[in-house]
């Protein structure tokens, strides 16, 4: 099947624009059961009233998993920001509007977070096992109530339509956990490419709710634990094992 040339390349899929649907097409090397997983997630999303690509379909095309998706119309948050950088505070106001609809969703029925970082964790090379045991035992001393996480929340992931409305996609990392993680993360991501985003994002995220910078910080090396793990090419070792050892007790 000819899907034609992919208008999007990620680290476990290829994404096509075909007949006005959007295919995702799994790498070889994935579970099988990687598709219907990410489909159920984004499925999950969608029940509860949150703006997500309807799945259209779960499939196999020509040996490889497949999603066919909702074609949503528009550009990405991030395209039009960084051609309108004056509107970047106004940008990452909608987008918390968006991620705090996220956080209201309480979920049972997910993968939980506190699983999903500790396999992370686990298999993070640049880790000794004592830092490991460190970061688990921080992770399960903190109390909270199980709320949709969305994991991979910033401006590309979110499409804003023809009509106005703001589309999540990307529900690959989705979790139930803590929302105070799910935020510190954001900002991990935002602090990779500019302080100044990561801090504005921070502003007003912490200005919009009745969270403390102290609270969100506490998930610090827990995330940066994890995120070693992925194997990022445009984040670095360094960066993230400085954020571990600041909290780490020598």
């Amino acid at each position: 099947m000819d899907l034609g040339t992919p208008i999007a390349i990620g680290n476990t899929a290829k994404v096509y624009l075909y007949k006005d649907k959007i295919f995702k097409i799994f790498k070889a090397n994935l579970p099988k059961t990687e598709s219907h997983y990410e489909a159920e997630k984004q499925r999950l999303a969608f029940s509860h009233g949150l703006n997500v690509p309807e799945v259209i379909d779960v499939t196999v095309i020509d040996g490889q998993q497949a999603i066919i998706m909702e074609y949503i119309k528009g550009r990405t948050i991030g395209d039009i920001v960084s051609q309108n950088m004056d509107q970047t505070e106004y940008y990452m106001n909608i987008s918390i509007e968006v991620q705090q609809k996220i956080h209201a969703v309480d979920v049972d029925s997910l993968e939980r977070m506190f699983d999903k970082l500790q396999r992370q964790i686990a298999a993070a090379a640049h880790l000794e096992e004592r830092q490991k045991s460190f970061l688990i035992d921080k992770m399960a001393s903190i109390t909270y109530q199980n709320r949709l996480c969305h994991g991979d929340f910033h401006f590309l992931n979110l499409i804003l339509s023809d009509s106005g409305l703001v589309t999540i996609i990307d529900w690959v990392d989705s979790s139930a956990g803590d929302i105070r993680a799910d935020i510190y993360r954001t900002y991990l991501l935002y602090s990779q490419l500019s302080k100044e985003l990561a801090e504005m994002y921070l502003r007003l995220y912490l200005k919009k709710s009745d969270l403390s910078k102290e609270e969100i910080f506490q998930w610090a090396p827990i995330i940066a634990g994890a995120r070693l793990s992925e194997n990022v090419t445009s984040e670095t070792t360094e960066r993230l094992l400085k954020i571990i050892n600041d909290q780490y007790p020598l």
